[in-house]
């Protein structure tokens, strides 16, 4: 710790400093310095590794030496735009410890901003790709990302709430909405989330968003993490609250419904037809990731009077040679789709790609030419794969992959019949999950009242 105190006719320091330091002790980036010059005196009090010395020097340092009396440079001073109102001790040391300087004049003390920001820069949209539409993404620092957010929202009634979430690493989050449009019940049951939020340590949106869900084991997400920034001002002229985290480019969204997860920015920019197109290609991908290794075990061992007789015999032809059923040839593949959709997401950018598609092709020839999969097993395999990757959200699409297995369990246990009752269950299941109090399943373009009168109709 660097402290310049006890210098002849040099008055001393405030009290807040001292108790301050006490709690701050030892630390070598603590500075403690004291400006003096023709009997005037200012303290400064700061941490040196999350400061912007420059402008520390430019705004503060520079002027004090310039300026005739103290009481000019306390008037300079109250004037700064990054000035902060002076909160409670154990706050005053959090925002110590993310770049405020504390400076005593005279009597007077004031808090400044002066936040040394090395991760700002706006970062390219890697999760969520569009041909048309922004290109940047957000910002992992969160004065940064709220700035792109109001330079593409400038509305009046976009509202920013910080609060400092007490955990080990005393993390700051922002909450935006437009106060027009939000609904104040669930904004309220937000903030309800943060208070009871039980958690010592979180580091992104991801981490944070499985804090706020009511059921541990959920396994469909209550809000939708998005890295996009028009995404983002749709939701808010929705009346959707936005979470931003410091030091996480992506942001949460709350309260979300099924359908949110199954759209994507792209439906915006093109004209209506190519955008129905899409959006039914969508849903079509989705029913086939999630029912087709099912239906393929009830056509090929429960049920194959359902398929025409020349179907039949080729998808019977086909499994000649195969020595277990074909549910244990499912697993099997699917399995392998499994660790080869991992192994692209963890492998560097450079060779993922050609990695996983050589050991596709390698692995579903050498499993036909051994007799282990039929050749229909591997075309169906890769549709599902295939599929698997048209829904837009990564989170719904990790839920269809869970969700598909526990269908393909009921479908072995049961037949046809399992498979019908498992899917059943799913949509009662996403008939009574809510998400901060909004129905899952609700249909996007009417409220609970107009569902409700329609069930009087």
């Amino acid at each position: 710790m660097t402290e310049k105190q006890g210098t002849p006719g040099l008055p001393e320091a405030p009290a807040l400093f001292n108790e301050l330091l006490k709690q701050l002790k030892p630390s070598e980036d603590i500075i403690h310095t004291p400006l003096q010059i023709k009997g005037h005196c200012a303290f400064l009090l700061y941490v040196k590794t999350v400061v912007d010395g420059n402008t520390l020097q430019q705004t503060v340092i520079r002027p004090f030496f310039e300026m005739a009396s103290k009481e000019s440079f306390s008037s300079y001073i109250q004037s700064l735009p990054n000035q902060i109102d002076m909160p409670s001790t154990s706050q005053l040391l959090n925002l110590l410890t993310v770049g405020a300087v504390l400076i005593a004049i005279g009597d007077k003390i004031f808090l400044l901003d002066f936040r040394l920001n090395k991760n700002n820069e706006v970062q390219e949209t890697l999760m969520e790709p569009t041909i048309h539409g922004p290109q940047k993404g957000l910002s992992e620092d969160i004065e940064t990302l709220v700035n792109l957010i109001r330079q593409r929202y400038a509305n009046p009634s976009l509202k920013v709430e910080s609060l400092i979430v007490k955990n080990s690493a005393n993390q700051l989050i922002t909450l935006l909405y437009d106060d027009d449009q939000v609904d104040p019940v669930i904004l309220k049951e937000i903030k309800k989330r943060f208070k009871n939020i039980g958690t010592r340590l979180f580091q992104s949106a991801g981490d944070l968003q499985h804090f706020l869900n009511k059921g541990k084991f959920s396994l469909f997400p209550s809000a939708l993490i998005t890295e996009r920034p028009d995404r983002i001002v749709y939701n808010l002229n929705d009346g959707k609250v936005i979470i931003a985290i410091d030091g996480s480019p992506d942001v949460i969204i709350a309260p979300v419904i099924f359908f949110d997860f199954m759209s994507s920015m792209e439906d915006n920019y093109h004209i209506f037809s190519v955008t129905t197109f899409t959006i039914l290609l969508r849903y079509m991908g989705l029913f086939v990731c999630l029912l087709l290794p099912s239906i393929y075990v009830v056509v090929t061992s429960y049920n194959p009077d359902i398929m025409r007789l020349e179907l039949a015999l080729t998808v019977a032809g086909g499994r000649i040679g195969v020595p277990y059923p074909s549910f244990i040839e499912v697993f099997f593949m699917l399995f392998f789709v499994e660790l080869l959709t991992e192994a692209s997401m963890r492998l560097p950018k450079a060779v993922s790609s050609t990695a996983t598609t050589v050991g596709g092709l390698i692995l579903g020839t050498a499993a036909t030419e051994a007799a282990l999969t039929s050749n229909i097993m591997i075309i169906v395999i890769s549709a599902v794969a295939i599929s698997t990757f048209i829904i837009p959200i990564n989170e719904m699409s990790f839920a269809i992959r869970v969700l598909r297995l526990l269908l393909l369990v009921y479908t072995i246990l049961f037949g046809a019949v399992g498979l019908v009752v498992g899917f059943i269950g799913l949509i009662m299941l996403l008939v009574n999950k809510e998400s901060y109090g909004r129905p899952y399943l609700s249909i996007p373009w009417m409220n609970k009242n107009d569902e409700l009168r329609m069930d009087k109709k």
